[in-house]
């Protein structure tokens, strides 16, 4: 009997040996994603935040000296910071409501088509601008806003007759019309991917409470608002917090539908920051650290509370 008891205790330390090796060497494949977390997203922000606490400037040979906090001073000091905040703020405000709201409808109407290939090409249309690499996107909206050349003024100017060739809208250069003409491109690129969230979130909903609802007397309306929309809500809060994160930070739209003008719409606190760490003086790298830094701190906070807002009521 202590023959057997001991043989079984021999093959249970054995197996558990084998166990641990190979959790071991499963751990290897983590290792290329963790060296490039670490040096391209880690290592970046630690980076970031030490520079934001010194003078550096990265034309200038001399070391960098500490500074302690008055980099954070300047910039919650400095009045373009306040504006670009406001800009930002601005472009958040008109463009997530639009990017929520539009391909939320277009789902609902997507869903209740009964085709099944008319369904599927309206789904496959839908995705073709979520698939366009961006730079060919900003290259495709360039030439559509373009004052003189581009489609868009060319309805406005030669088919509806709503201006002339001297008075048409220039949507490009940093202009008034600048803000609009990137969300109008913002919400055309992200239409199809937001959309079949929803169509994934609407695909879960039993049929079963819409015909219910109906035969209850309860109008399109009533069922969308009261079925439809609380159903959907994890969702809804999901893209509301993605889409703030990005829509706060956008710079390379910025960049190239209004370039550096500082009374531009378009001149926000991410384009701010890059124009003193990039094409300023000595590339005053220290304080944009510092702006890069508040600029997250205050969408964090503004994350934290719509995570509350939408948290689950259960």
């Amino acid at each position: 009997m202590a023959t057997v008891t001991s043989r079984v205790a021999s093959a249970a330390r054995t197996w558990r040996s084998t166990y641990r090796m190979a959790d071991y060497a499963n751990l290897l494949f983590l290792v290329p994603a963790t060296f490039f977390f670490v040096g391209w997203q880690i290592y970046p922000i630690i980076r970031v935040f030490v520079l934001s606490f010194t003078d550096y400037k990265y034309l200038e040979r001399n070391p960098p000296n500490f500074v302690g906090l008055q980099n954070y001073i300047n910039a919650l000091n400095d009045p373009l910071f306040h504006v670009g905040l406001l800009r930002a703020f601005a472009f958040t405000a008109a463009f997530v409501p639009l990017t929520i709201l539009i391909p939320l409808v277009l789902a609902v109407l997507i869903d209740r088509v009964t085709t099944p290939w008319l369904s599927s090409f309206y789904r496959i249309v839908l995705l073709i601008p979520a698939v366009i690499p961006g730079p060919l996107v900003f290259v495709l909206w360039k030439w559509l806003f373009d004052f003189q050349i581009g489609p868009v003024n060319t309805i406005l100017v030669d088919w509806l007759g709503i201006f002339t060739r001297q008075t048409a809208p220039q949507w490009l250069g940093g202009t008034p019309l600048s803000l609009p003409a990137v969300i109008i491109m913002e919400v055309w690129w992200g239409l199809g991917y937001h959309t079949m969230f929803f169509l994934a979130g609407l695909a879960a909903i039993p049929k079963d409470l819409s015909e219910q609802a109906r035969i209850d007397g309860a109008s399109e309306w009533q069922l969308f608002w009261r079925v439809i929309v609380p159903r959907l809500l994890p969702i809804l809060s999901i893209l509301v917090v993605l889409r703030f994160g990005t829509a706060m930070s956008v710079i390379d739209e910025y960049l190239i539908f209004g370039g550096f003008q500082r009374t531009s719409p378009t001149y926000t606190w991410t384009v701010y920051m890059y124009d003193l760490a990039f094409r300023i003086g000595d590339w005053l790298q220290g304080y944009a650290a510092a702006i890069g830094w508040l600029g997250a701190l205050i969408m964090m906070g503004f994350v934290v509370g719509m995570l509350y807002v939408f948290r689950s009521r259960d």
